[in-house]
């Protein structure tokens, strides 16, 4: 991992932030209902998850008519106000029902501050990656909101250090590292995650991509079925999208 790399990461997310997607056009022609597809037998979609080619986490009928995706950030509080409000209405109705896909990727809207948690997140396999990806939503107050600052020493420090080394002192100083250990992820495990450098590579390079892809200016931002949902950061704000492509 070198600075450059820092620099690339920085530079594509500069302009994105803790809020809604801008307006880039209109929601399209509405569409009819689309039809419930049952799980196979003994199994349930919500508890069906696959990592994506392009990095993203997929839970639910992989072949749903109806494609949402969530571009999100772990320290973003309305994206946690979705995964809480939102997202169980999601999986109670149409992910259940085989009518809706939902797609999370991880954005690093606040720089290094994001990737500690997105690669600690990420430390997991697929049927792990959702339930610790709610847990860091639902702790966001203790975690990230913490009211201590970083001491003046480390912050002298930290101008000088490597990026891994500042993505590292990040996550260990905000508990996150703590957190995943206390869920199961071994403290070796964790560390190696944290200084994988391939994986931060990955992470630009999905950031850029999503960038180009959806002119993504903050979190969240929705994608149904290829198209940014405009001005949504709420469940009640997606939900006329999800209506019009027939998930509900």
């Amino acid at each position: 991992m070198t600075m450059r790399l820092s620099v690339a990461i920085v530079a594509a997310i500069t302009l994105a932030a803790c809020k809604p997607a801008a307006d880039t056009g209109g929601s399209g022609a509405t569409s009819a209902p689309v039809a419930a597809k049952p799980a196979p037998a003994g199994q349930s979609w919500v508890d069906t998850v696959a990592k994506t080619d392009d990095g993203g986490y997929r839970m639910g009928n992989p072949d749903a008519p109806v494609k949402l995706i969530e571009y999100g950030s772990r320290t973003c509080p309305h994206c946690g106000v979705f995964d809480a409000e939102g997202l169980p209405k999601l999986k109670a109705g149409p992910i259940a029902a085989g009518k809706l896909s939902y797609e999370f990727h991880d954005y690093p809207v606040h720089n290094q501050l994001d990737l500690g948690p997105i690669l600690l997140g990420q430390c997991v396999e697929p049927a792990q990656f959702f339930p610790m990806l709610d847990q860091m939503f639902a702790n966001q107050e203790s975690l990230i909101y913490r009211k201590d600052q970083i001491p003046a020493a480390d912050q002298a420090r930290l101008n000088t250090a490597t990026p891994a080394e500042v993505i590292s002192y990040l996550a260990n100083f905000y508990g996150y590292l703590d957190f995943v250990k206390q869920r199961g992820v071994p403290e070796a495990k964790a560390k190696a995650c944290l200084a994988d450098g391939k994986a931060l590579e990955a992470i630009a390079k999905q950031t850029d991509t999503a960038n180009q892809k959806y002119n993504i200016t903050g979190t969240p931002t929705f994608i149904v079925n290829g198209k940014v949902v405009p001005n949504a950061a709420a469940y009640e704000q997606l939900e006329p999208a999800l209506k019009a492509a027939g998930a509900l």
